[in-house]
């Protein structure tokens, strides 16, 4: 898998939440990955589609700021903004296997505020 289409495959997922669109991230995503954040300690597949996936009702946008990769690992920092206009940003860390992701990890940022 070029780098490119990693770049394209994140963007995807993220364009993903934005529009709601649970197949896009379904097909991204390796039968066996993994998810870890704060507040999830390497949850499945299914978990995350439970646990997370309602998340994207809240996402009005995300803005993504840098994507670095190298070989199948891939970091990626956001900024989001919720539909009631919260807005933070976060770091997310991504590891693929072939053309799935086959992990994420997601370190929280801080909230932003309005100036």
């Amino acid at each position: 898998m070029p780098a490119t289409d990693k770049t394209d495959l994140v963007r995807a997922v993220f364009a993903a939440y934005r529009t709601k669109d649970r197949q896009v991230v379904e097909d991204a995503l390796a039968d066996d990955f993994i998810f870890t954040s704060p507040y999830d300690d390497a949850i499945d597949k299914a978990r995350y589609f439970q646990r997370c996936w309602p998340n994207s009702k809240r996402i009005k946008t995300h803005v993504i700021e840098k994507i670095w990769e190298h070989g199948d690992e891939a970091v990626v920092q956001y900024r989001c903004v919720t539909i009631e206009g919260k807005e933070f940003r976060n770091t997310e860390f991504f590891r693929f296997d072939g053309d799935k992701i086959a992990s994420v990890d997601v370190y929280f940022g801080r909230t932003l505020k309005e100036a």
